[in-house]
């Protein structure tokens, strides 16, 4: 049989998709939220800002040449989740799943509410918009992209490619503009010096100012976790994170330049929409350009977290830890099961409001899971140093890396306790409860069986038509749900 008439997932990505496809994961809604959050927990210093900043996008770097490490090695859809499981364990494994399991959706409707806000904004000049309109237009929104996300990674990558040429665009204008008016107009520059002279924040708020600035470039992520749909994964995975986030870097830095050469810090942590505050006081007349830049960044960046989060339940579900609807493609080789549970969840969390706080909350937990990683990296370099490693980070970059996000999870700890650090530390403990139910003792309910079937026939799904690589050969199909499949 052709390899591409099986139900698998395509490697269909190469380097400029791949690029592009990453650049959308990373500009979302990130750029237009942090910058509030960095100042804020910067105490208004600019110059501490700015260094955040650049010191979150070498973090960024490190950390993701490192993860470029684990998408080489094991070239397959939701990479880290088996690398994981093989180098620290099913429990450890199992934790990353449960946090992506409810905090991914719960980004999703945050990132949603805040695309209404600026779509809609508009038709309610002088006014805030009603809460029904947005959130029945962010359920529209929400359930579009679900439907685009079972479409196949061929159609996502063309979406998120026109989608990033549109918003790199307009961060470009933002960014050149603020470039033209901090040398033109020398009080700017004179106004931007000043605020370097602001008081230094505590030390307990600069994790949190880390978490913000780190909120901007998540996503790199995204590029391991479809490791198994890029074209040629040793070679282009390495290159597309470090042109990625090259680009971005550059670009994130030059549009908070932007920010603050226009506004003061005071106006920026006041305002609900920085980019929009900024386009009324320098391009009033291209307001909806901007809007229009905003609204489609945070749209692919969207689609982008529900495309590689729905790779990582794929790789659960052949693991063991999900049931195997999980891992069964549709008709254009997507899990549409993980896709659909994904949009359910952040439909219920569509009326999350506290933005901020769920950044830390966000923040804490993914530090956790970055220091299992890079425990799990360096073991495993210890454990099986002849496995092929296509593309080697430095040990150094696992161990920085390492350092960093330690300290992120445990200084505001110490510092500065807060009662959602217990929460996140309490759904944590459940998860393991889970683990141990679900997937130690395997508790099994009798009546699944005839579930797995009836939603194979009703989703027209089907369990994959060949093994991808380093898929574990332990998970079987019950026979039942076998001979269904067969005949969809």
């Amino acid at each position: 049989m052709d390899k591409r008439n099986k139900t698998q997932l395509q490697r269909e990505v190469g380097y400029f998709h791949g690029v592009t496809f990453l650049l959308s994961s990373i500009i979302g809604a990130g750029i237009f939220i942090a910058p509030k959050g960095v100042l804020k927990y910067s105490s208004l210093h600019v110059g501490i800002t700015l260094c955040i900043w650049a010191v979150c996008a070498v973090v960024s770097m490190t950390s993701a040449l490192s993860y470029a490490e684990v998408g080489t090695t094991f070239p397959r859809s939701g990479a880290q989740y088996y690398f994981l499981k093989r180098s620290l364990g099913s429990p450890f494994v199992f934790f990353c799943l449960w946090t992506s399991i409810f905090i991914a959706p719960a980004g999703i409707a945050s990132r949603t509410l805040l695309l209404t806000e600026y779509v809609i904004q508009p038709f309610y000049p002088g006014c805030s918009a009603p809460t029904l309109p947005k959130n029945c237009l962010a359920l529209a929104i929400l359930w579009s992209l679900g439907i685009l996300g079972v479409q196949g990674v061929k159609k996502v990558t063309w979406f998120q490619t026109i989608s990033t040429m549109m918003k790199t665009t307009v961060l470009c204008l933002i960014a050149l503009n603020g470039v033209v008016l901090l040398v033109v107009r020398k009080e700017n520059l004179i106004r931007l010096g000043a605020a370097f002279s602001s008081e230094l924040p505590n030390i307990s708020q600069i994790p949190e100012a880390f978490f913000q600035g780190l909120f901007a470039y998540t996503g790199w992520q995204s590029m391991v976790s479809i490791a198994g749909e890029v074209k040629n994964p040793a070679k282009n995975v390495p290159r597309c994170i470090f042109t990625a986030l090259s680009l971005v870097t550059m670009l994130y830095l030059l549009v908070n330049i932007s920010y603050l050469t226009v506004l003061t810090p005071e106006e920026i942590i006041t305002s609900d929409a920085v980019a929009m505050t900024w386009a009324d006081r320098v391009i009033p007349s291209y307001q909806w350009l901007i809007s229009i830049g905003v609204s489609t960044s945070i749209l692919s960046g969207l689609l982008a977290t529900i495309f590689s989060s729905s790779r990582l339940w794929y790789c659960a579900s052949q693991e063991g830890h999900l049931p195997l609807l999980f891992s069964m493609l549709n008709i254009h080789s997507s899990p549409a099961l993980p896709v659909i549970q994904i949009i359910t969840f952040a439909t219920i969390m569509i009326f999350t409001s506290d933005l901020i706080r769920l950044i830390n909350l966000i923040g804490y937990s993914g530090s956790i899971q970055m220091v299992l990683t890079m425990i799990g990296l360096i073991k495993l370099r210890y454990q099986e140093p002849n496995l092929p490693r296509p593309f080697k980070a430095h040990l150094s970059f696992a161990f920085g890396t390492f350092i960093v996000f330690f300290l992120l999870a445990l200084v505001p700890i110490i510092q500065s306790p807060k009662m959602y650090h217990i929460y996140v530390l309490l759904f944590i403990l459940s998860g393991f409860l889970f683990y141990l139910f679900f997937v130690h003792f395997k508790f099994y309910f009798g009546w699944f069986n005839e579930i797995t079937c009836y939603l194979q026939l009703l989703l027209n799904i089907s369990p994959p038509d060949g093994p991808e690589e380093y898929i574990s050969k332990e998970i079987t199909l019950p026979k039942k749900c076998s001979e269904v499949s067969t005949k969809i």
